[in-house]
């Protein structure tokens, strides 16, 4: 008897390994991997109704609202596993709607001319399978030129219990100024196999706009970016050096350049001690402002946070508990911007964290003849 026992428990580890092997198999085979860099529609008519994009001239003023949407499943009413917290899915298909939807309506409100948006699903389990960038851009086409570039594209993430499950996923630049191409640039990964088959593949997504100037062949360079979260710190290292180098790139051809986001990094020359890292919470990266002194503006606003938490649901507690001795908060999203451009205001919009976990950024600057 103990030895058929051991022999059915033998035959289940066999199949359990069989499963597991099967399964890394399938997403190594089916697993996303973007070229070094890869060009990217501009899509400027949705359903034959052309977007009214406008030229774009030296002294102009712009402004550029970055946001990560949080893939419209952050709410006040989320916490997240991968934050401390225990849920995965986090929001219902009502939810997902109504948060999209406040998304579309805020920007509409503010109305600016450029939109960074990172963590805008297509199609994935976590946001219900809500295709929001189409939902997005649906709703500004008229106004609005838009690129889409996925930085995660995973057939399942089979983790945790329930898992993840598909996630497509990505940044979403917004432009009321016309576009002449756009490019998605890889990111270094600091995943090794088999974790990277399921991981995100991190990029740069870069925006080119024409100024209307006779003979001019410089443009406004806009870098829509979201880097590394729960590595180890080297990616955030990797990725940072090769989004400098981009920058440097595009600075030594005349071109003004803007790079936002989710850095998930708080930058050095910005004083954050308002939002002190509580024990036993995520500790960001911090971006060393001291390497792109020289032609480079670091920017964020402290007078609010722009992110929180994940940990617990932020809904339902008192002022008190809310409070950033007792909740968790970062500086974690920004903008780097060349000294070619005049920084006119950088504003953290204070929106509670209602619709996601992240709080949008506006940044008004001017193009230097």
């Amino acid at each position: 008897m103990v030895k058929n026992i051991l022999k059915t428990i033998g035959m289940l580890i066999g199949v359990v390994l069989l499963a597991i092997c099967v399964l890394l198999a399938w997403l190594s085979f089916n697993e996303y991997k973007p070229a070094p860099e890869e060009p990217l529609e501009v899509v400027s008519n949705i359903d034959g109704e052309p977007t009214k994009a406008r030229d774009l001239s030296v002294n102009e003023s712009i402004s550029i609202l970055s946001w990560n949407m949080g893939y419209g499943a952050l709410g006040d009413n989320a916490d997240f596993f991968m934050d401390g917290g225990e849920s995965v899915m986090t929001a219902d298909l009502t939810r997902v709607n109504a948060n999209t939807m406040a998304v579309i309506e805020y920007l509409k409100s503010q109305n600016p001319d450029v939109v960074f948006l990172q963590e805008a699903d297509q199609d994935s389990k976590r946001s219900q399978h809500v295709d929001e960038v189409a939902k997005i851009r649906k709703a500004l086409n008229k106004k609005y030129q838009s690129t889409f570039a996925n930085n995660y594209k995973v057939s399942y993430v089979p983790y945790p219990v329930p898992t993840l499950g598909k996630v497509d996923s990505g940044l979403l630049t917004l432009s009321k100024f016309k576009v002449s191409g756009a490019t998605r640039v890889s990111l270094p990964c600091p995943f090794s196999w088999p974790v990277r088959t399921m991981n995100l593949k991190r990029c740069l997504m870069v925006d080119r706009i024409p100024l209307l100037a006779e003979g001019s062949p410089q443009e406004l360079v806009l870098i829509n970016l979201h880097l590394e979260a729960y590595d180890s710190g080297e990616g955030k290292i990797a990725q940072t050096k090769a989004l400098r180098k981009v920058l440097e790139e595009e600075y030594a051809k005349g071109n003004y350049v803007i790079a936002g986001g989710d850095f998930n990094q708080t930058f050095s020359n910005v004083n954050h001690s308002l939002y002190p890292v509580l024990e036993g919470k995520w500790e960001p990266g911090k971006l060393k402002a001291k390497p792109f002194k020289k032609n480079w503006a670091l920017l964020m606003d402290p007078t609010a946070p722009t992110c929180r938490s994940l940990d617990r649901p932020l809904e339902g507690l008192t002022p008190d508990e809310k409070d950033p001795t007792e909740f968790q908060y970062y500086m974690i999203d920004g903008f780097i911007v060349s000294k070619n451009l005049e920084i006119q205001q950088i504003k953290t919009q204070d929106l509670g964290f209602q619709f996601s976990d992240h709080n949008p950024v506006l940044l008004q600057v001017r193009i230097i003849p």
